[in-house]
């Protein structure tokens, strides 16, 4: 989505020269009578902000600082109501998954991880594609997409340019090369930290603007927290990564190799660089544990024939802790465990933690304002009603028709961005229909990281683009696919499986109607 410094596009300058003007028009427009003029002004702010979203015309978490400068000025909502939505908790959940990320990097642990899972897969072609996919899924559900994608690359070219040099013809006249092993090996690396995202609450910024929006517009719903969330999305990554794996590695971009001469010397000389665990690795690797299972055992854990008591409800303070305590707990332990502590250092240092995303968190804090002025003012129940036609259509087809748009918005656009849009849209749109909002927002959220067509889709398709071992054709004929399959998966995942999980009654709105 990011273009070269120094180059501003059409579509930036369109956005830049022409958002501003609109947004006035909308203001000077006769407004609806069923609408109020504070949810008239929201309305025009949230188009200014989707505008500058989709054209990238100044920076995106610039644009989410909008309703901070906005709202007070338009007599919307006061700043130091609207400020805190920037201070929000799910915030502080990412902030923490970022550090605990940064330290895996410092000490390289996420490598030893990734060569470890892709060393258990084999050595054949299509086995050691397996193995980055599943090293990078694993990977992209504690850490960001981008960074992952990034970390599994340069082991995914090693491999590459080792089977190359193995097919040389000059070295090896009678063996055959397949022009689609570097192709298909690119493309699944990105693809998987796509969908490795989905299985946690941290693993991508969609799920977390689904928790906020939820929290912000129905006040009265429980949090989904780390553990419910997980039970609806990692049963869609162990199902969609080996369809993905077999689309690209027998459909889309078949393998026809049978063997890949030297690819375990490559893997083993990979693993034998990084040497023994350091202090530092194996640190990191404890708090990783230690938040995984905080956040997996914070609440009780029901199984049906058994109940695991949560620790939050063992010491009383379950209506006081959130995941983002444990999150926070995590980060703040990493500063004050020692390594060397005669060279003053830490697990984490304030060196590696100042690089983390800030502009996501920036972000996800313009998502909950605009969120917070659309549910107070009145304007989400207007956009409701007015598609309340949507509860005309079967509910199974109503997820579909959302899986679908998400994801191809998701292509020309961030997926934070769009899903920070459509949220309070969604909501708004299932309580007109007397749908459960969770069964529009959830999928929505999923198809948000499901734009596996163009390279300006997602950092990660855009990485794995600049190697020069895809086209343009070959992104978009194997990414449309999995876009449709990805869909498809996504309705029939929430139908089956997120209903029960969020304890959803069809034809029913739950009692935390929103306010």
């Amino acid at each position: 989505m990011n273009n070269k410094a120094g180059y501003f596009s059409l579509r930036q300058k369109t956005g830049l020269y022409s958002g501003l003007p609109l947004f006035f028009l909308i203001l000077l427009l006769p407004k609806p009578a069923a609408l109020s003029p504070e949810a008239y002004k929201v309305l025009a702010v949230a188009f200014l902000m989707a505008f500058w979203w989709i054209t990238e015309a100044i920076p995106i978490p610039a644009t989410a600082l909008i309703p901070i400068a906005a709202f007070p000025l338009l007599g919307i909502m006061p700043v130091k109501k609207l400020a805190s939505s920037y201070g929000h908790h799910y915030i502080f959940l990412f902030m923490g998954g970022f550090f605990i990320a940064r330290a895996m990097q410092k000490w390289n642990l996420h490598e030893r991880i990734a060569l470890f899972i892709i060393s258990l897969a084999g050595i054949s072609p299509k086995r050691l594609i397996w193995g980055l996919m599943c090293a990078t899924a694993f990977l992209s559900m504690w850490i960001s997409d981008t960074a992952t994608t990034m970390m599994i690359m340069p082991i995914g070219l090693a491999i590459i340019l080792h089977a190359e040099k193995m097919f040389n013809k000059e070295n090896n006249p009678e063996m055959q090369w397949d022009e689609n092993f570097p192709t298909a090996t690119m493309l699944s690396i990105a693809y998987a930290s796509l969908i490795g995202g989905i299985a946690t609450l941290v693993g991508t910024p969609p799920n977390i603007v689904f928790a906020s929006n939820i929290q912000i517009l129905f006040p009265d719903a429980p949090d989904i927290g780390f553990m419910q969330w997980m039970m609806v999305g990692l049963p869609l990554t162990i199902i969609f990564l080996p369809i993905t794996w077999y689309f690209i590695t027998h459909i889309a971009l078949p393998i026809k190799l049978a063997e890949l001469p030297g690819g375990k010397e490559v893997i083993h000389d990979q693993i034998k660089k990084l040497g023994k665990m350091s202090k530092g690795e194996k640190w990191t690797l404890a708090i990783f544990i230690f938040t995984a299972l905080g956040w997996v055992f914070r609440k009780n854990l029901n199984l049906g024939f058994l109940t695991i008591p949560g620790w939050s409800n063992l010491l009383g303070i379950e209506k006081m802790v959130h995941d983002s305590t444990v999150a926070i707990l995590a980060a703040l332990l990493l500063f004050f465990i020692p390594v060397d502590i005669k060279k003053k250092e830490f697990v984490l240092d304030w060196h590696w933690a100042k690089d983390i995303s800030w502009g996501i968190l920036i972000l996800f804090g313009g998502g909950i304002a605009l969120a917070k002025g659309v549910q107070t003012t009145g304007l989400a129940k207007w956009v409701g009603e007015g598609i309340s036609a949507a509860s005309n259509f079967p509910v199974i087809m109503i997820i579909l028709s959302v899986c679908l748009l998400m994801t191809f918005m998701t292509e020309i656009t961030s997926n934070t961005a769009v899903s920070t849009i459509f949220m309070p849209i969604l909501a708004a749109t299932a309580v007109a229909a007397s749908i459960n909002p969770l069964l529009l927002m959830a999928p929505a959220a999923i198809s948000a990281s499901c734009a596996f067509m163009l390279p300006a889709a997602t950092p990660p398709n855009a990485i794995v683009f600049s190697t020069g071992h895809i086209t343009m054709p070959q992104m978009v004929r194997t990414g449309i696919g999995l876009n449709f399959l990805g869909a498809f998966l996504i309705t029939l995942i929430i139908y089956f499986i997120a209903i029960p999980i969020f304890g959803i009654v069809l034809g029913e709105l739950p009692t935390w109607t929103m306010q």
